[in-house]
């Protein structure tokens, strides 16, 4: 499976909750044209840290417990990583950090849209991560 590191220098243009936390980037390339619009879908629990290393667990579907989400808008990707068996972190331009580990038992995140390939990281999660 593809590591998306196509989402380095993306935009978060849109935050989205309910069962699911759902993040939609947005990059442009240098015709001004986009060159990315892709929706990462996040099923299981998910940790942020912040610049100064504060790390807090954000649980979809628990409403304003998940605020501190909303601080991503309009941060820009500078780091892909995806680890292991689908552990997902990306790293962002104020220092902040998401990160996602796979769930033994339910999908744990998706990524999808413009300007790459689609990736699912399903229960136990996936092998074979690639650039």
């Amino acid at each position: 499976m593809r590591i998306p590191v196509e989402l380095v220098g993306a935009q978060v243009t849109r935050t989205a909750f309910d069962h699911q936390v759902r993040i939609t980037f947005t990059a442009h390339g240098p015709d001004g044209r986009v060159r990315l619009g892709a929706e990462l879908v996040v099923e299981t629990e998910l940790s942020m840290t912040d610049a100064d290393g504060g790390q807090v667990l954000l649980v979809p579907g628990t409403g304003s417990r998940l605020a501190p989400l909303l601080d991503l808008f309009t941060r820009t990707v500078t780091e892909v990583e995806v680890t292991g068996r689908g552990t997902l972190r990306l790293g962002f331009d104020d220092g902040t950090g998401l990160s996602v580990d796979p769930d033994p038992d339910y999908e744990s995140w998706s990524l999808s849209g413009l300007g790459l390939d689609p990736v699912l990281v399903g229960p136990g999660g996936e092998s074979g991560w690639q650039c």
